[in-house]
């Protein structure tokens, strides 16, 4: 199964770090790649999202449940039903000395096995841009204040 882990260091405190990784209703406004993210429920550090990204000009939706612990600064997530037949990972948030390390890891798989050997590689490199985009754009919101 593919994998693909990005990681970045904002200088920013950790409280807003985390609160703006969690705020995922916010990405559309500030991340180019993210059409739209829209939370179903939230309850009991539970909760299900519907997403709608651009991942290399192409549209990928799903609905993904998501864990949340707050005092990990962690958020695990799988999708429920959506394009890929795999889409799972997670939010790690963790002090750093120079500030505060940002990581999103990701495992996936397209379900189209005869094309896999071709589709995976590709994928992971678009979803690898996609995702150290989004971190940019995280700590681009953050330096904003």
């Amino acid at each position: 199964m593919p994998h693909v882990s990005v990681h970045l260091v904002i200088s920013a405190p950790m409280a807003e770090t985390w609160s703006a990784v969690k705020d995922i209703e916010a990405y559309p406004r500030f991340m180019e790649n993210v059409r739209s993210v829209e939370v179903v429920s939230d309850s009991d550090g539970t909760r299900v999202s519907k997403w709608s990204t651009l991942l290399k000009g192409s549209i990928l939706e799903w609905t993904e449940a998501e864990t949340m612990d707050d005092a990990a600064g962690r958020i695990e997530f799988h999708q429920l039903d959506g394009d890929l037949d795999v889409f799972a990972g997670y939010w790690q948030v963790t002090p750093d000395p120079g500030g505060v390390l940002v990581e999103l890891s990701v495992d996936f798989e397209i379900g189209i096995p005869l094309l896999a050997d071709m589709l995976n590689p590709v994928a992971a490199r678009a979803l690898k841009q996609n995702s150290e985009s989004m971190l940019r754009e995280i700590e681009l919101i953050l330096a904003a204040g």
